[in-house]
């Protein structure tokens, strides 16, 4: 409940709700302007070494989607929320309403020119269709007008964001590139388990971006100097897509081999390298570990019967 009062406090101070930045101090304030410490070499040489993130100006309309799936967690739980909260709701609709058309940077802060990603257009589906489910809790009510532009954002994003010639969603709409994020056509429910579209996506993250125990993000340009690891989030997404789609035994040794990376201090970082299994990027990152956490408890519903005595 602290971090939704954290989330009033950014709205009173945004110009308008869809004004909201990706990127906050922890006591909500503006981050300073990224710079390069051109002095550091950083960890094993990975520069380069920054302070700030240009990301903070960029534009993510991924953001709204999380604030209101907690939200409508939090009211499936019958959670004590407030009218404050419900306003959040609220704010949080309203900034879909203006700018879910738009391109953007995406989740994953593209350095480069804007676009429509998938993963983008399926959090603001997200935050209709949640937003659709607290206010039947929460007020017994439903507006026709929600329900409404739910559908044309699943419409738009269903005709556009799907490429039969690769058999998948795809990155954005303007390509044919992949992303793990994809993957979440299915997993956010905006697609029943057993449909061929998000099926074909689930085969073609696995053939093209995962390796091994590993699953890239996407394999193209990001902008950004050097190259990446693989993400311990984009491989949980992976897991629970297997278990989506009817692959409960994959998802299972693909989980397993995901907590033998954790090594003997049990820490994830943000990446691997499926070469030579060195940990990289933030450590530790709250994301891998969230994600090892979801599908250990996805798993836990599928567990084996016990072997007879």
């Amino acid at each position: 409940m602290q971090f939704l009062d954290y989330v009033l406090g950014l709205l009173e101070s945004a110009q308008s709700p869809e004004r909201i930045q990706p990127l906050y101090t922890v006591t909500g304030g503006n981050l300073g302007p990224e710079a390069e410490i051109a002095e550091l070499s950083g960890y094993r040489g990975s520069r380069p070494v920054c302070v700030g993130n240009a990301a903070a100006r960029q534009i993510q309309l991924d953001v709204f989607g999380p604030i209101v799936q907690l939200l409508a967690d939090l009211a499936e739980g019958d959670a004590p929320l407030s009218s404050q909260h419900w306003r959040i709701t609220e704010a949080m609709v309203e900034a879909v309403e203006r700018r879910w058309q738009e391109p953007d940077q995406g989740i994953w802060e593209i350095r480069h020119r804007r676009r429509h990603h998938v993963h983008s257009k399926v959090m603001c589906w997200a935050t209709m269709d949640r937003a659709i489910a607290v206010e039947a809790r929460f007020l017994d009510r439903r507006r026709p007008s929600w329900e409404a532009l739910r559908g044309e954002i699943a419409e738009d994003l269903l005709d556009q964001g799907y490429k039969p010639s690769v058999g998948a969603f795809t990155a954005a709409y303007d390509g044919d590139d992949l992303d793990a994020a994809a993957l979440h056509v299915g997993l956010s429910g905006l697609l029943p388990p057993d449909d061929p579209r998000f099926v074909g996506t689930v085969e073609a993250v696995e053939r093209h971006l995962r390796r091994g125990a590993a699953v890239f993000r996407y394999r193209c340009d990001d902008g950004l100097p050097g190259g990446e690891g693989a993400f311990h989030l984009c491989t949980a997404w992976l897991i629970d897509a297997y278990v989506r789609v009817g692959r409960v035994n994959d998802a299972r040794d693909l989980f397993s081999d995901m907590i033998v990376l954790t090594g003997a201090t049990g820490v994830l970082s943000e990446q691997i390298d499926p070469r030579t299994g060195a940990a990289l990027g933030n450590t530790p990152q709250a994301y891998s570990h969230i994600g090892v956490i979801e599908s250990a408890l996805l798993l836990s519903r599928f567990d084996r019967p016990a072997a007879a005595p």
